[in-house]
Formats: C-alpha cells, structure tokens, sequence
C-alpha cells in the first residue's frame, strides 16, 4: 500500500493563510490524481479500498488515519461488503462501530448521505455508545464522508480520525468532498469489476461441470426412465439433503458407475 509523508518543512498549520491553502489544495489535487491512477483490474476491491484510504489521509487536512467502506444501504439498514483502513488505530475504531457497537459517524453518512463531523467524540451525544468508546482511546476527532454517485446513490463511506480535539472544521469537510466525489466513482467501479470477475468465475466453473452432471442425468435416467428434468429435480435433492454441490453429487454418480462398469468387465 502506498505511504504518504508529509514535507519536512514547516507544518502548514504553522504557514501563512494563504500558502497553507494552497498547501492544501496541492494535497488535494495529488491525492485525486493518484487516484485516477489507480488501475482496478490490477488491484483487487480490498487493496483499491485500502490506496483510497491512503489518498484520504493525504487529501484531508488534519487527518491521522482513514478508513474506506463499502456499504449495501437498504432504507433503515447497512451491510458491510467490504473496508479497509490505512492504519491500525482506524481497523480497532472499525470493528467497534461496523461489529460490536453497529453504531458511528461511518453509518450515519452513509444512512443519511451526508457529511457528518466531531471534535469531542468523548462526549458525543450522536454516538453516545461509539462516542465514549472512542475516546477512550484517545482518538478525539472525526469526519465521514459518504461516497455519492452522481445519481446519489450512496456505495460506501470514507471515514477519517485524529487524536486532538476539533480537529476537522468546514474547510476540511469541504475538501474532503471534493475528494470523495471521485473516489465514489472509483470504488463503485472496483465493486463493478469484481461483481463481474465473479460472475465470470462462477460462470466457466458452471461450463466446466455441465458435462459431467449431463452424464449422471444419463446414468440415472438410465436407472429409473424419469425425464431429463425429473432426474436434474433428483440431483438437486440429493445435493440438498447431502449438503454438497450438485457437480460434486453428480461426479460421485458417474465415478460410481465407471467403477461397477468395470468390475463387471474385470475377469475373476
């Protein structure tokens, strides 16, 4: 995963309005540009996850971490696909809002489509679970994005944290919007691409086995005189009650005939 350092000239906290704004915006511009680097189809969905929160860090002032997640929104309820972090400090705060708690700035952004912040996380009365939980842990600032299409349809959520208190002010949030609009089409892209990778894959495992079920039909038909789809009906039972996959129940069949064919055929 690609690391970012900051310069070790001054920190742009500490330089004039003017050049910290332009400090800012040039962090920015790499960060979209890097992203627009990203080849998905040389990276899988969790590693294209993990360089878009790497870019997050680097395009949001302030932020000590980020973490990306892919979100199924359905109404009142979310499932997590897929996330990743570019830290280990946001893994921890991650599991506690997606598993254990089910509760945070991350869903609340996806949930609502909008951009939501803290700077007191200790007290914060939107999370009061993940709040104090957080904080605990001397992670104090918060801001999550959620990653729009430009039909508004939410995939996922980027969320960024520091250690200090009222960290993130409008201008962060700003910025990172402007981040998140392209990473949404880049993660949303990703999501595509391994959906169809998939499909791809369940599809030639399909046309590796249609022979071999083809031929237990024929076994079986053979047995009982039942139609072609009465006999496929048989196999997807067995499959169920065995618990095992019908091309794996229909290669036990035609193993079993070849094996009583040629014992038949095997002098004494």
């Amino acid at each position: 995963m690609t690391e970012f350092t900051r310069d070790a000239d001054p920190s742009p906290d500490r330089l004039p309005a003017a050049d910290q704004t332009r400090a800012e915006i040039s962090d920015l511009q790499v960060a979209i540009g890097d992203l627009a680097g990203l080849v998905a189809g040389s990276l899988g969905l969790t590693e294209l996850l993990a360089e878009v929160a790497t870019f997050a860090v680097r395009a949001i002032p302030g932020a000590k971490g980020a973490g990306v997640t892919l979100l199924r929104i359905d109404r009142t309820d979310q499932m997590v696909e897929a996330l990743a972090a570019s830290a280990q400090f946001v893994e921890e705060i991650d599991h506690i809002q997606y598993v254990t708690l089910q509760e945070g700035p991350c869903i609340t952004a996806a949930l609502e489509g909008r951009t939501v912040r803290s700077g007191s996380l200790g007290g914060e009365k939107m999370w009061p679970r993940f709040g104090p939980r957080v904080g605990r842990l001397g992670v104090h600032s918060a801001l999550s994005l959620p990653l729009l299409l430009p039909d508004r349809e939410v995939v996922g959520a980027i969320n960024v944290y520091a250690y200090d208190k009222d960290v993130f002010d409008e201008r962060a949030a700003e910025l990172g919007e402007l981040f998140a609009k392209p990473a949404a089409v880049a993660v949303h892209n990703a999501r595509v691409l391994a959906q169809a990778m998939t499909l791809a894959t369940q599809l030639q495992t399909a046309l590796s086995t249609r022979p071999v079920i083809d031929q237990a039909i024929g076994v079986l038909r053979g047995r009982s005189g039942r139609s072609t789809e009465e006999t496929f009906a048989q196999l997807r039972a067995i499959s169920q009650a065995e618990h095992r996959k019908v091309a794996d129940v229909a290669q036990h069949i035609v193993d079993e005939a070849v094996r009583r064919a040629r014992a038949r055929h095997t002098p004494s």
